[in-house]
């Protein structure tokens, strides 16, 4: 399991979700008070002992980035603990308008 490579896609404009997704991607919805989406699926990979992970994000990317880098401890150097990657989108794809 040690070459094995998560790619979680985090990008969502979650337009069924609306009024909770009008600021933010969809895996970055507040969940239980302090969680959020994405922490379930990182949850679950960590869990199964996967160490690299890759969050790919795209729509309104600002809040999940910043709930990912701060909840969950990024150090690449350590094989004991989580090596993961945030990859930012490219600047047109965070604009909420436009198609």
């Amino acid at each position: 399991m040690s070459k094995t490579l998560v790619v979680i896609l985090g990008g969502g404009r979650g337009a069924r979700l609306a009024p909770l997704t009008r600021f933010r991607s969809k895996p970055a919805v507040p969940l239980g008070g302090k969680y959020r989406l994405i922490d379930i699926t990182l949850s679950n990979a960590i869990n199964s002992g996967l160490r690299q992970i890759f969050v790919l994000t795209q729509f309104q990317s600002a809040s999940l980035n910043r709930h990912v880098s701060s909840a969950f401890r990024f150090d690449p150097f350590a094989l004991s603990n989580l090596g993961t990657a945030l990859k930012p989108p490219p600047a047109e794809s965070q604009r909420s308008g436009g198609k």
